[in-house]
């Protein structure tokens, strides 16, 4: 199975690591595409270096790398050798999937950002992840879209509406609680769950409802009666 996962300039850089190292696990074949503020915010939100002290300025170090130092810190927090996936440059219009003649199976944007949302929404191939999205749509694969922005505007609700009716699957950055999470990746692990199945992946990271441990449906059942409900 063929998937392109692409990482947009919108918090939650997380997911999109956590959905290409559960690929790659799956041994698909991976190909990223990151934009140039995703990098920053992976930079920011996973981090190269120390946070400076206050009134100082960062210094990011991820940004400024080459493609190969960047691939290489990708496999470091995928926890998969470099040669498990593809990373193609951002403005590299010659890839296979900008053509229809040769689309992924499926394309993810992990996290996707309401103007990366907003273009693929009206048909902007202003970008090469813009363009691959454009084809993935057209050529009727799967497209899954994980906004993570709040609140939102009616721009965005027209904009997703727009995408929903043009095939593609939209599925927030909202985690589920039923599963009582302990940690943040659990929470993260929820999300990248119900991505993966979009695309026809179980990746066995969460339980299903109705699958919980005896302990979690009676806290569940305990927690329902105290809302008084």
């Amino acid at each position: 199975m063929k998937v392109l996962l692409g990482i947009s300039g919108a918090s939650g850089a997380v997911y999109g690591v956590r959905t290409g190292e559960a690929l790659c696990s799956r041994g698909v074949d991976l190909h990223l595409i990151v934009t140039a503020t995703a990098w920053e915010i992976l930079d920011q939100e996973i981090g190269t270096g120390k946070i400076p002290p206050p009134g100082t300025t960062r210094r990011s170090r991820l940004p400024g790398m080459g493609l190969p130092g960047r691939k290489r810190w990708l496999a470091e927090r995928m926890s998969a050798p470099p040669g498990a996936f593809h990373l193609h440059a951002e403005g590299d219009f010659t890839i296979p999937f900008t053509s229809g003649s040769n689309p992924p199976d499926a394309m993810i944007i992990a996290p996707c950002s309401m103007g990366m949302l907003g273009r693929i929404a009206h048909g902007v191939s202003s970008s090469v992840l813009s363009r691959c999205a454009d084809v993935v749509l057209k050529e009727r694969r799967t497209l899954v879209v994980v906004p993570r922005e709040t609140p939102l505007s009616i721009i965005h609700l027209e904009n997703m509406l727009a995408l929903a009716r043009a095939g593609a699957d939209i599925l927030p950055a909202s985690p589920g609680f039923y599963h009582r999470p302990a940690t943040v990746g659990e929470m993260v692990d929820f999300v990248v769950s119900r991505i993966l199945q979009r695309i026809g992946i179980d990746a066995g990271l969460t339980g299903k409802w109705g699958e919980a441990s005896e302990p979690s449906k009676k806290g569940n059942r305990a927690g329902r009666r105290g809302t008084g409900s």
